[in-house]
C-alpha cells in the first residue's frame, strides 16, 4: 500500500479518482459446486490487497478468513482460537478472487469482501515484542475497531472498538473477544493509556496481542472518516454504538442506508451470552416487524438463522424485536456498518435494469439473466393463461414474503403466500408456495428487474403519521416520478405523481383516470419527499399507523428519462438522450381516460406491430399495434387506434429506460 503522506491526501482530492463503497466492499452469495469457483464482485484484490470472509449458510461451517498480507493459502476461523492454517486454494484478481475450498457441492455460501483503502479497512501483519508497543498502520484515520489475531498459535480474536473505551483512555481499557459471547472486560490488550491515532495503534505485551516472537494480523475498520464519494467527503463505514430500549423501534443514526451490520451487545444484563450476529442485504434485511432477517454470526459454525430483528433506514438503521440480541433494555450495542451501494451514478442501462421473457415451467425455478442484483420485480403473465395480476415484489419489503399488485387496491399479501424466495446475484428465485402465481406452466411471463441507483431509482418504506411527513430517500436527485402504494391498507390506489404536474395533481395506476387532485407529494429535494395526508386513506400517503413503499424515478444521462410530450395525432420522436434507444417505455395519457402501457425490447420494440401490456388491468398482451418504434435517440410514438398515445393535442408521461 502507499504510505501514510500519500494516503492523508484523501480520496477524490486533486487527480485523485474518486472512489465509491461498491470499489471496496461486497456480499456475494453462491452455491458450491465441488470444484473451484471463481466469484467476479468487481472488487480488485489483486492490485490493491484485502480480505475475504467465507460463511456457509445452508450447512453448519466455519467463518474463514483468507487475506492478502498472510498468504491466500493461509485461513483463520473467527470462532475458534486455533492459529492459522494452511492448504487453501485461493487466487486474489483484479474482479474478485477464485475459491477451491469454500465450494462444497449444494451447499450455499456467503461470501463478504473487505478491500483495502484509506479511510475504510486496512490489514497489518506485525511479529510481537513481548512489551507494550506502537504499530503503524495505513488506514489513513483513526480506527474505529481493530481486530487482532495471533497466527502462529492459538489465541482469543482480540477486537478494539471505540465505543467501549475508557474516556480518556487513561487507567484501564476494554476489549472483547469476536470468538466469543462474552460482554466486554477491563484489559490491558491496548497498551492504556495510548489510543490509536490516524498512524499507529498500541498493544500491550500479552500473549493475544504481542507474545515475543509471535506472528499477528490486525484488521483495522474506519469510522466516519470520509473519502469516498465524487467529492471524497462521503462516509461508507461506521463504528458506533446504541443503547437498547426494549421496545420496537429502537432507531440508529448513519447517515446512509445500510447494506452490512454486525452486532454485539458489548455490556447489560444478558451481554455475557450475546452472539455477534452479521446481517446484510443480500441475505435479506428487509423492514417490517413480521419479516425476517437473514443472520449469520461470527463466534459460531451455526447455519443461517431466519428472525425479524433489524430493518434498514434510509439514514440508518431500526430494531424491530425487543430481545436481548439487538434490544435489550439498558444493554450497549457496538456495531460495525457498511454504506449500501451503488454510490457510482450509473452510465448504461444495461446496469441498472433488464426485461427478461420466460416460459413458465410449473415448479421452483431461478430465474437469471440480470448483470446486477435486483432490488425490485415486476411479474407479468403475458397472455393470461395463469392468474394474470401484475405482481411486484422489492428487496426492501423482503423476497419471498409480500407481494402488491398494479392492477389492485388490495394490500400486500400475506407473509410467504406468494413466493419469490429471494433476490439473487443476477436474478431471483420463485419458491413452490409460488408457482401458480409466478410460474404456471401454461403461462408466459415478462419480468423487468431494476436495481436502486443514484439518479435512476430509488425505494422508500414509510409509516404514515396522520400528517404530511417528509421522508429521506437516496436517489441524490430529485425525484421526477413517485409511486406511492399503502401496504397495510386495503382498498387504496397506487397514488403517481410526476413532477411535470403541480403537486396538487395525482393519476392513479391501478385505473385508467386522467389527472385528479389530491396528489399524494407536497415537497421534493435531491434527499427528501414530502408525502401528502388526507382525510381519506384511498388517496392519502400518509394515513395515521399505515405502511407505505414509494417507487422513485429520475432522469439518469443515458440510462433512463422521465418527461411529457403532447400528442400531434401522427408521429413523433422522443428524444431521451440515449444512444441505442429505449429498452423500455411506460407511457399513460394525463388530460383524458387511458391505459398505462409498457412496451420493452424483450417483447420487441421494432418498427412495425410491438405487443404491449397495461400495468392497470390483468387483459393480455395486445401485438397489433404500432404505437412504438425505435430512434437511437430514445422512442417514436404513432398515433394509433390501439392505444391512442399520441392523439392530437393530447398530454401525456413516459418513463423510458435505454
Amino acid at each position: 500500500m502507499a504510505n501514510n503522506q500519500q494516503l492523508l491526501l484523501g480520496e477524490g482530492a486533486g487527480s485523485a479518482p474518486a472512489v465509491f463503497v461498491e470499489d471496496v466492499f461486497s456480499t456475494y452469495l453462491y452455491t458450491g459446486t465441488g470444484s473451484t469457483q471463481t466469484i467476479t464482485n468487481n472488487i480488485d484484490l489483486s492490485t490493491k490487497g484485502g480480505l475475504v470472509w467465507v460463511k456457509p449458510r445452508s450447512a453448519v461451517g466455519s467463518n474463514v478468513v483468507r487475506d492478502s498480507a498472510r498468504g491466500l493459502t493461509n485461513a483463520l476461523v473467527t470462532e475458534e482460537t486455533y492459529a492459522q492454517g494452511s492448504g487453501y486454494v485461493t487466487t486474489f484478481t483484479s474482479t474478485g478472487y477464485t475459491d477451491g475450498t469454500m465450494i462444497t457441492n449444494g451447499v450455499t455460501f456467503a461470501s463478504w469482501t473487505f478491500r483495502e483503502q484509506p479511510k475504510f479497512f486496512d490489514i497489518v501483519t506485525y511479529t510481537g515484542t513481548g512489551s507494550a508497543t506502537t504499530i503503524a498502520h495505513n488506514l489513513g484515520s483513526v480506527p474505529g475497531c481493530i481486530i487482532v489475531k495471533r497466527t502462529d498459535a492459538a489465541g482469543n480474536w482480540e477486537v478494539f472498538h471505540r465505543a467501549i473505551q475508557s474516556t480518556p483512555a487513561s487507567s484501564a481499557d476494554y476489549a472483547i473477544q469476536l470468538n466469543l459471547a462474552d460482554a466486554a472486560a477491563i484489559s490491558s490488550v491496548w497498551n492504556s493509556g495510548t489510543p490509536p491515532t490516524s498512524l499507529v495503534f498500541s498493544v500491550s505485551g500479552g500473549s493475544t496481542v504481542n507474545a515475543s516472537g509471535g506472528t499477528y494480523v490486525a484488521y483495522l475498520f474506519a469510522h466516519d472518516a470520509g473519502g469516498f464519494g465524487l467529492a471524497g467527503t462521503d462516509n461508507v463505514i461506521s463504528c458506533g454504538s446504541y443503547t437498547g430500549t426494549g421496545a420496537i423501534g429502537n432507531t440508529i443514526t448513519l447517515g446512509y442506508e445500510p447494506q452490512w451490520i454486525m452486532i454485539k451487545e458489548a455490556s447489560g444484563t444478558s451481554a455475557l451470552y450475546q452472539d455477534w450476529y452479521i446481517y446484510d442485504n443480500m441475505r435479506g434485511m428487509p423492514v417490517g416487524t413480521a419479516i425476517d432477517d437473514q443472520r449469520l454470526m461470527a463466534n459460531l459454525s451455526s447455519a443461517e438463522a431466519s428472525y425479524p430483528e433489524i430493518g434498514p433506514t434510509a439514514t440508518g438503521f431500526v430494531c424491530e424485536a425487543t430481545g436481548a440480541r439487538l434490544n435489550e433494555s439498558g444493554g450497549t450495542y457496538i456495531y460495525i456498518a457498511i454504506r449500501r451501494g451503488p454510490m457510482k451514478v450509473p452510465t448504461v442501462g444495461t446496469s441498472v435494469f433488464i426485461p427478461v421473457t420466460r416460459a413458465g415451467t410449473g415448479a421452483a425455478t431461478t430465474v437469471t439473466g440480470a448483470a446486477f442484483p435486483p432490488d425490485f420485480l415486476f411479474n407479468i403473465d403475458r397472455f393470461g393463461t395463469g392468474p394474470a395480476a401484475r405482481y411486484n415484489y422489492d428487496r426492501l419489503r423482503g423476497a419471498g414474503q409480500t407481494d402488491l399488485r398494479t392492477n389492485s387496491t388490495a394490500a400486500e399479501g400475506s407473509a410467504g403466500a406468494i413466493g419469490v424466495s429471494s433476490f439473487d446475484m443476477g436474478g431471483f428465485s420463485i419458491a413452490s408456495t409460488g408457482v401458480s402465481f409466478l410460474n404456471d406452466g401454461a403461462a408466459s411471463y415478462i419480468n423487468y428487474l431494476f436495481r436502486r441507483a443514484p439518479s435512476f431509482m430509488d425505494v422508500v418504506c414509510y409509516t404514515g403519521t396522520g400528517a404530511n411527513t417528509t421522508q429521506t430517500h437516496n436517489l441524490g436527485a430529485s425525484p421526477q416520478l413517485v409511486i406511492v402504494k399503502a401496504r397495510s391498507d386495503a382498498g387504496t390506489n397506487w397514488l403517481v405523481y410526476p413532477s411535470t404536474t403541480s403537486f396538487g395533481n395525482a393519476l392513479y395506476l391501478n385505473t385508467t383516470t386522467a389527472f385528479i387532485g389530491s396528489g399524494p407529494v407536497s415537497a421534493l429535494s435531491s434527499t427528501t419527499v414530502t408525502f401528502y395526508y388526507y382525510g381519506n386513506p384511498a388517496y392519502s400517503a400518509s394515513t395515521s399507523a399505515v405502511t407505505y413503499v414509494a417507487y422513485l424515478f429520475a432522469t439518469c444521462a443515458g440510462v433512463s428519462k422521465v418527461g411529457s410530450y403532447t400528442g400531434n395525432g401522427s408521429s413523433q420522436t422522443i428524444a431521451c438522450g440515449f444512444t441505442a434507444g429505449s429498452r423500455f417505455v411506460l407511457i399513460k395519457r394525463t388530460d383524458s381516460t387511458g391505459d398505462w402501457y409498457v412496451w420493452d425490447s424483450a417483447r420487441g420494440i421494432i418498427a412495425g406491430n410491438d405487443p404491449h401490456l397495461s400495468l392497470n388491468d390483468t387483459a393480455a398482451e395486445v401485438t397489433t399495434d404500432d404505437s412504438v418504434d425505435t430512434d437511437n435517440s430514445g422512442f417514436i410514438v404513432n398515433q394509433d387506434a390501439a392505444t391512442n398515445v399520441n392523439v392530437s393535442s393530447a398530454t401525456y408521461i413516459f418513463l423510458a429506460i435505454a
